[in-house]
């Protein structure tokens, strides 16, 4: 499913475990966001919980540390991460216009919170190369993973898409539910998502919730886009980088792909 949402300042809620299992998702999904002096607090019992500081400027306070955070854009910056278990508490207070990406699930694993500065964030910058054309050039961040997190449910990155270029392709899929948050660098910005097997317009703030199929999207020409992507671990079936590509479309993947691209006109 996909989800446009009008957002309001405050806790947004996207989907919920309480409601069809997050429709699907496994997780609690929202947007916070936040106005200079807002301060916003989370204390969650039995859910693990997760942000992403997509944008501004904030303190954390959390297992009596506090934190400065600065992030002009999410894409010429490296984001801010924080992965805490469930019994824990964190609170956020903005020093100017704020918007944080949230997921939560269930686990009741204990585990020492993190948070992930922008330097420990990992960046693969995917399409570098040439291949394509170039059409499929993206930068994938991610900051924890089964890799790095083995006692989380969940995984968390996000990825810029460039304008007019496509990501998450070739078109790929997994057994794991996936979730894909739109941050567009104009908030009039616009793409194309492939969810469930339907293509959908994407717009600023939305939400899509990939359960099946394959998933890919293209930006159009002008909008930039950086999309944060979440994954929840299935019972003894973790997300480990898996990648199933579409058989129909795995022969883009060799650099010396031959297809018309016009260079002949």
């Amino acid at each position: 499913m996909y989800i446009d949402k009008q957002v309001q300042r405050g806790y947004n809620e996207y989907v919920s475990l309480d409601q069809n299992n997050g429709e699907g998702s496994w997780m609690d999904v929202g947007l916070l966001v936040m106005e200079a002096g807002d301060s916003f607090t989370f204390d969650e019992d039995k859910k693990e919980f997760s942000w992403i500081l997509i944008e501004g400027k904030a303190t954390v306070e959390y297992n009596g540390q506090k934190v400065d955070m600065n992030r002009p854009n999410p894409f010429d910056y490296n984001p801010w991460c924080i992965l805490m278990p469930a019994g824990s508490t964190c609170t956020l207070t903005a020093q100017d216009h704020c918007e944080f990406y949230v997921q939560k699930s269930y686990n009741d694993r204990t585990y020492e919170a993190h948070l992930y500065t922008p330097d420990e964030v990992d960046t693969w910058r995917r399409g570098a190369g040439g291949e394509l054309d170039g059409c499929m050039k993206r930068d994938v961040r991610t900051c924890y993973d089964y890799e790095t997190a083995p006692y989380s449910n969940m995984v968390l990155g996000e990825v810029v898409n460039l304008p007019g270029k496509w990501s998450s392709y070739p078109p790929h899929g997994h057994p794991q539910p996936e979730v894909y948050f739109y941050h567009f660098e104009k908030q009039q910005g616009f793409g194309a998502g492939w969810v469930n097997g339907e293509v959908h317009e994407l717009h600023n703030n939305g939400c899509a919730i990939i359960t099946e199929g394959t998933h890919s999207q293209v930006m159009a020409p002008g909008y930039a886009c950086c999309y944060m992507w979440g994954i929840r671990h299935l019972p003894d079936n973790p997300w480990e980088k898996t990648r199933v590509d579409d058989p129909a479309h795995e022969w883009l993947l060799n650099p010396k792909a031959d297809y018309w691209n016009g260079d002949k006109k």
